[in-house]
């Protein structure tokens, strides 16, 4: 489990494919020293673990599921990617419960100043459109942030300058493809909405129609 609230920002060392996995080594700095063989680090939002530690560098393995549904597969040797370890029972929750579970991609469509910061426009598949709610949480490659506002093919986001500064989001591009967790409460919403309407005489197949 992790906050969103990103801790480093890591340099991407080695890309292997591996068929369809791929071998990912990152230089973590200090953040990563403290860990160990097997712990969890959230890469870009995708909760991997951490199978070779050498110092300030680690190593993961993405597999194909991972490669198919976030942008690891677009990583490249000298590319820089959002780090965050898992959340510690003591720690305080600053951002929002973020799984690691990326559940798929949005894409810029705008990037427009606000004052002093800066709005985001993003466009997502309809089946991910429907979590999100104006007001609400989600989170981007792994940094966790407000809806500002929600349409039904995407929504916009405001980053802050502090957020531009120590994320990867200061560096977005329109047509860049991003990680997308919406909040996971929202699922769980919808999940126990659907035998109700299961009961109620709708059949699996109208529920894909409406979306469910």
């Amino acid at each position: 489990m992790f906050t969103g609230l990103i801790e480093a920002i890591g340099a991407v060392v080695v890309v292997e494919p591996l068929g369809d996995a791929a071998r990912i080594v990152i230089d973590g700095g200090e953040l990563v020293r403290k860990c160990q063989v097997g712990n969890s680090i959230a890469v870009n939002g995708v909760c991997l673990t951490a199978a070779v530690m050498d110092g300030a560098r680690f190593t993961v393995t993405a597999v194909e599921e991972t490669l198919r549904r976030t942008t690891l597969g677009n990583l490249r040797a000298g590319g820089h990617v959002n780090l965050e370890l898992p959340l510690l029972p003591t720690s305080r929750l600053g951002g929002h419960f973020v799984q690691g579970h990326v559940d798929g991609k949005a894409i810029v469509t705008a990037i427009e100043s606000e004052g002093e910061g800066v709005s985001v426009t993003l466009r997502v598949p309809a089946s991910l459109a429907r979590y999100l709610a104006e007001k609400g949480s989600v989170a981007l490659d792994g940094v966790s942030l407000t809806v500002a506002r929600a349409h039904a093919d995407g929504f916009a986001i405001a980053l802050i300058p502090h957020t531009r500064a120590v994320t990867t989001l200061g560096a977005l591009s329109v047509g860049d493809e991003v990680n997308v967790e919406v909040d996971v409460l929202a699922k769980y919403a919808e999940r126990l909405q659907t035998p109700t309407a299961i009961a109620a005489g709708l059949t699996e197949a109208r529920l894909r129609e409406l979306g469910y």
